[in-house]
């Protein structure tokens, strides 16, 4: 029997979807299902934290059981997802979070996926109408000799691990069900 070791942390894609189009989205969920297809990256991220649920169960005090509470499942709640990057050439993290700051600004779903050694896709998180919330650009220090990171923090309304990977239609479709 062959061993499965587990995946490692440091080999993920992150894309941000502009779901006003269909071509769009589909697009986005193809690049990320097969990276390897593409030529140009399709995210540029050194970290990625917050993926996250929880539920706080809701208690219930059943009179005349004094030896404990009955305990049911009520909603969950999603922590914000922080990405973070070296600054290039590039401002669209300021420029989709200052968007909501002139009033232009629109949501984006977005992508997670994970892949193993050889690029191939094993795990995709999906997040919905993800809302920049802060942007927090580079702390500069003529001292050191690091990158100069921007972070942005992304607020969202679900998160969702994607089934299905074991082809790539499989894959398109499970995202396609989760945003249709």
């Amino acid at each position: 029997m062959d061993r499965i070791d587990p995946l490692l942390n440091h080999n993920f894609i992150i894309n941000l979807i502009d779901t006003s189009s269909a071509l769009g989205m589909l697009g986005s969920a193809f690049s990320a299902i097969a990276p390897r297809v593409l030529d140009t990256p399709v995210g540029g991220f050194s970290e990625c934290s917050g993926l996250e649920m929880a539920m706080q169960p809701e208690e219930y005090k059943e009179g005349g059981r004094n030896g404990n509470t009955l305990k049911f499942p009520s909603r969950v709640t999603w922590s914000n997802l922080t990405l973070k990057r070296g600054i290039a050439n590039s401002t669209e993290l300021w420029d989709w979070h200052y968007g909501f700051v002139t009033g232009e600004g629109t949501r984006r779903d977005g992508m997670i996926t994970l892949l193993d050694e050889q690029r191939n896709t094993r795990c995709i998180w999906y997040f919905t109408r993800g809302l920049p919330i802060k942007y927090t650009g580079p702390t500069l220090n003529a001292t050191q000799n690091s990158v100069a990171i921007e972070t942005i923090e992304i607020a969202h309304e679900g998160l969702y691990q994607v089934g299905g990977l074991g082809t790539i239609s499989g894959a398109i479709g499970a995202i396609a069900g989760l945003v249709g």
